[in-house]
């Protein structure tokens, strides 16, 4: 029998594990990420833990296919990694360094871009010739694949969506990538907790249900709206607005047949795909008005899933 290894790679732990060649996931753990030293350890942790999970199991390296792996940050069709602020990674070979460290074949990807994938191919996207994945957690990802391919773009940026502009004025919210105006600044979970917390300092007679939890943050919203709370919904109205416009500059650029909604915030369900939808199609082209929307179905699991597709590329 023949084995894969699907890594997943974040800023607090690697996600990892160890499928047949056939997709069955037999085995997942996690491990910490040390972003220490220029996250030098981050790969050989990698290396060690495949290494124990393969003496553990009693297979031979010469049965294992290769290790595909996801990262937080761009990475072109060469394994070439171009900065991963949250890793501290500067600019190197992805897969001859880890490559050397395991003596397999590797294949990488972004983090969003892998776990788009996997939500095609497994997931909520199942079925789907071709599909738009929009992650909406701390940040704003986005991955989009063709016939079971990623867009990777000429410098592995393709459909990083989240960095669309939707506030081009100079005072616009700062992003952690430099600009000014991005969308996940206005769109994200931890967007949508700092806009709320700043509109409480700000609006400080207004009644509403979010003074009185304990800590303020996207759930809470999401619960006080669901509670008829007015600010609340009119936080979440903002979100949703900036959600469907950049959706729709998305799918404009490539025209999927399925738009899928993971990341945290997917976990309101059928509310953010209710809110999202008519803003999407009020911001849409004519021409895209026949897309279809779904939420992921993988959840944590998506990242892993994509980077074992990813590894039976490797082996090619």
């Amino acid at each position: 029998m023949k084995y894969a290894f699907g890594v997943d790679v974040g800023g607090t732990t690697v996600k990892l594990g160890f499928f047949t060649r056939e997709g069955v996931l037999m085995e997942k753990w996690e491990i910490p990420t040390r972003p220490e030293n220029g996250g030098s350890a981050i790969l050989p942790d990698i290396a060690r833990s495949i290494d124990e999970c393969l003496a553990r199991r009693g297979v031979a390296k010469t049965d294992v296919l290769g290790i595909g792996i996801g990262v937080p940050g761009p990475v072109d069709d060469d394994g070439n990694v171009n900065r991963c602020v949250n890793l501290n990674w500067g600019v190197f070979n992805l897969h001859a360094t880890l490559g050397a460290l395991t003596g397999l074949p590797i294949k990488a990807g972004n983090d969003a871009n892998v776990a788009a994938l996997g939500e095609y191919y497994d997931g909520g996207g199942k079925g789907s010739r071709s599909m738009l994945m929009v992650t909406i957690g701390t940040g704003i990802g986005g991955g989009f694949i063709w016939n079971g391919q990623i867009l990777n773009g000429a410098h592995g940026v393709g459909c990083e969506i989240g960095h669309l502009c939707v506030d081009p004025s100079p005072d616009a919210e700062l992003c952690t990538c430099g600009k000014r105006g991005c969308a996940e600044q206005y769109a994200s979970a931890r967007a949508l907790g700092r806009i709320a917390q700043r509109t409480l300092l700000t609006d400080r007679n207004r009644p509403t249900l979010l003074r009185e939890q304990p800590e303020i943050s996207s759930r809470t919203v999401y619960e006080c709206a669901a509670r008829g709370d007015a600010l609340a919904k009119e936080l979440l109205d903002r979100v949703f607005d900036v959600l469907g416009l950049t959706i729709a500059g998305g799918c404009c650029m490539v025209d999927p047949e399925l738009v899928v909604l993971g990341g945290g915030m997917s976990k309101a369900g059928q509310p953010l795909l209710d809110g999202v939808m008519p803003r999407f199609e009020h911001h849409m082209f004519h021409a895209c008005k026949g897309t279809k929307f779904a939420l992921a179905t993988l959840g944590n699991d998506a990242g892993i899933y994509g980077c074992f597709h990813l590894a039976l590329t490797a082996a090619r």
